[in-house]
């Protein structure tokens, strides 16, 4: 007894000793648990295979980030070192941020970024552009400052300063008070402060912008997104084109525009039916005449009577305003009351007849019908019963109508008001 007792840790009695197991029993058990440890261990491989594969692909996008931005930032800085003459002054981030008062007061937000009101040291106020989504490259940054950086007319909204500071991309614009024209052209509150009276001047103006955009310069600038929201108007209402994005620059000597594996963009409603269909005609200056000739009609306000007629509402509305002229009718405008008095006079229907027919030669489908800004300038500021209303386009091909002005001419079905852009790629 002592010899076997020797083995026990401390005295047991017989009940509390292990009952023998069955020869059956214990590979059943030695099996589960077999089980148990192989079914853990590939849970465990699974579970380790999955965070080093997400770590690995986290890894790897933000190593594609960085380079893209890093690659972004070498253009511009190339850019910004080369020969290109810019005037304007460079600013640090952080000077955008005291200027701004850390970004306190929004003016707005456009398809490029953030419009932000600031001030300077010496008391001038300026708009801040914060470029939010850049485009490869840094392309609409680019065009920004190569354009409006090197060029200063009267209608064309003066660039104070840049801010190239690494990821952080930004445009000191002057300020203007006025704010956008489409706040005027859809809002009825504020419709009745432009009479007729201001409505031409902010029409010969813009026409004299891209004007020089298109011959006064010792380069030719293509804008590609003429329209109300992009037209500011300072505290004299003085029009003033901003938003140089998606412009192009070209040879004066050169008529067209080579757009071949290009992306051309441009807002529903004014972007010109070449851009999106090749077979109607080549690229060229002439599509900014286009949208100018659909700024005109919303001037007018064409296009939201047509808007608001539902017989017409799914007419083409050049072929509407043709109906109304071979049936005799007058192409009624509707008005706020306060501007019912000047309506009546002999000024307000002579400027409501002369931008209604220039703006039918601006949008003719054929880019070859259409007058250049030269041209156009000269029948805004002549004599408006010299002007002719230039033929309907019926020879066209009804299917390319059709497309285009589903695309960019019926104004019946789009709405303007947000001002959403498009992008068209032209293969």
């Amino acid at each position: 007894m002592c010899g076997n007792a020797g083995w026990l840790p401390y005295p047991m009695s017989v009940d509390e000793l292990p009952v023998p197991q069955t020869l059956v029993e214990i590979p059943a058990r030695v099996r589960v648990g077999k089980r148990i440890t192989l079914f853990n261990s590939v849970v465990l491989g699974l579970e380790v295979r999955f965070n080093v594969g997400f770590l690995c692909a986290m890894g790897f996008l933000i190593y594609k980030f960085q380079r893209r931005h890093l690659f972004e930032y070498g253009e511009i800085k190339s850019f910004l070192q080369s020969g290109n003459h810019l005037s304007p002054i460079r600013y640090s981030y952080s000077d955008l941020k005291k200027m701004t008062r850390n970004f306190r007061e929004k003016l707005g937000e456009g398809g490029f970024g953030s419009v932000y009101k600031g001030k300077l040291q010496s008391g001038h106020y300026v708009a801040v552009k914060l470029l939010g989504k850049a485009t490869i490259n840094g392309q609409n940054f680019i065009n920004e400052i190569g354009t409006i950086g090197r060029i200063h007319h009267v209608n064309v909204v003066q660039l104070v300063g840049y801010c190239a500071d690494r990821s952080k991309r930004g445009l000191i614009l002057d300020f203007m008070p006025n704010g956008s024209l489409d706040k005027y052209i859809f809002n009825q509150e504020k419709a009745s402060s432009l009479d007729w009276g201001i409505k031409f001047k902010i029409a010969i103006g813009v026409a004299r912008g891209i004007k020089y955009l298109h011959s006064g310069c010792d380069i030719k600038i293509l804008h590609f997104d003429i329209k109300p929201h992009n037209i500011l108007l300072d505290d004299q209402f003085v029009p003033k084109i901003t938003d140089f994005g998606l412009a192009k620059l070209h040879s004066v000597d050169k008529d067209t525009v080579t757009m071949t594996a290009t992306a051309a963009r441009g807002t529903i409603g004014y972007v010109a039916p070449e851009l999106i269909n090749r077979c109607i005609g080549l690229v060229s200056h002439k599509a900014d005449v286009y949208s100018f000739g659909m700024l005109l009609m919303e001037m007018v306000g064409v296009n939201r009577e047509l808007r608001g007629n539902k017989d017409d509402s799914t007419k083409y509305f050049p072929d509407w305003i043709y109906d109304c002229i071979n049936k005799g009718e007058g192409i009624g405008i509707v008005e706020e009351e306060d501007n019912n008095g000047d309506d009546k006079n002999e000024i307000g229907k002579s400027v409501l007849k002369k931008m209604t027919i220039v703006g039918l030669w601006c949008i003719q489908m054929n880019p070859e019908n259409r007058p250049s800004m030269n041209k156009v300038l000269e029948m805004l500021e002549g004599d408006g019963e010299d002007l002719k209303i230039p033929e309907h386009p019926s020879h066209l091909v009804n299917e390319d109508k059709s497309r285009a002005g589903d695309s960019s001419g019926s104004v019946s079905h789009l709405d303007y008001d947000n001002g959403s852009n498009i992008e068209i790629s032209i293969a």
